[in-house]
């Protein structure tokens, strides 16, 4: 094996690597992780305490990263974030999407403010950044871009307002982002979360009996965790998947793939 593999199998030392919703959950694990592979990090989230506790871990790894206060639903925001992280650092050539919201809610009564606030982090931030940061990747002739979208993108989730919706649109966002830019050798994917404990799920594993439920239904007999998420985020980033584009990896324990196990058979 070369020194180059031993070292830095994934190849991502060196890289200009931008986290989205870094300011906590699945965002601060994927950040730190591209820190420690070698990646120059740049977090952004409009969380600013989180953005604080983010840079406080990517600062015990080295002093080449750097936090950036973002609104990802704002175009200038966006905007101003891009050119900034540029000058300090270089031009992007990773492009991770992770911020989220969820506002659960029956379609029946959602109102139209909810379900645009939802479509507007979830969906449209992840498109408006894919264009800031993506622009700066064609010039380069070269890119990743990876999406946190979820296994509710294709499973229906109810009560979950505008939730799924927003996953779905996610996972066809990055399957035509990698038909139209795979020739200017821009690749995009996505990492799909089952059931994980972040910030924004937090509640629900508070209530009482709800993580041991939840652990039962799953093969590999946990709940995720944001490392979980980040480990395959980094494969999808590195080099190491240079012909994986348009792709979904589930990152789930086995849980999507339970359906027929629920349904009764005589004698098993």
């Amino acid at each position: 094996m070369s020194e180059q593999h031993s070292t830095d199998w994934l190849g991502l030392s060196g890289r200009i690597a931008i986290v989205t919703g870094g300011g906590g959950g699945i965002g601060r694990a994927t950040a730190v992780s591209l820190a420690r592979a070698g990646a120059k990090v740049a977090a952004i989230d409009r969380d600013e305490r989180g953005l604080d506790e983010t840079k406080a871990k990517l600062g015990e790894i080295g002093d080449d990263h750097l936090i950036a206060l973002c609104d990802t639903t704002s175009a200038e925001s966006v905007a101003t974030a891009a050119e900034t992280i540029e000058r300090a650092l270089a031009p992007c050539g990773i492009l991770v999407n992770t911020a989220a919201v969820l506002r659960p809610g029956g379609l029946d009564t959602l109102s139209l403010a909810e379900w645009n606030a939802v479509l507007a982090v979830n969906l449209t931030g992840y498109f408006l950044c894919a264009q800031a940061f993506g622009g700066q990747m064609r010039k380069a002739g070269r890119g990743s871009l990876v999406h946190v979208a979820s296994i509710a993108g294709s499973n229906a989730q109810g009560q979950s307002g505008a939730y799924s919706v927003s996953k779905a649109g996610v996972i066809m966002l990055s399957q035509q982002l990698a038909a139209e830019w795979g020739p200017h050798g821009i690749r995009s994917n996505v990492v799909s979360p089952g059931l994980v404990v972040t910030p924004m799920s937090q509640a629900f594993y508070d209530t009482p009996g709800v993580t041991e439920r939840r652990t039962a239904v799953v093969p590999m007999r946990r709940i995720g965790a944001p490392q979980d998420m980040a480990d395959a985020i980094l494969f999808l980033a590195s080099d190491r998947a240079s012909y994986v584009n348009g792709e979904e990896i589930i990152v789930d324990g086995g849980y999507v793939r339970t359906l027929m196990s629920h349904v009764p058979r005589p004698g098993f």
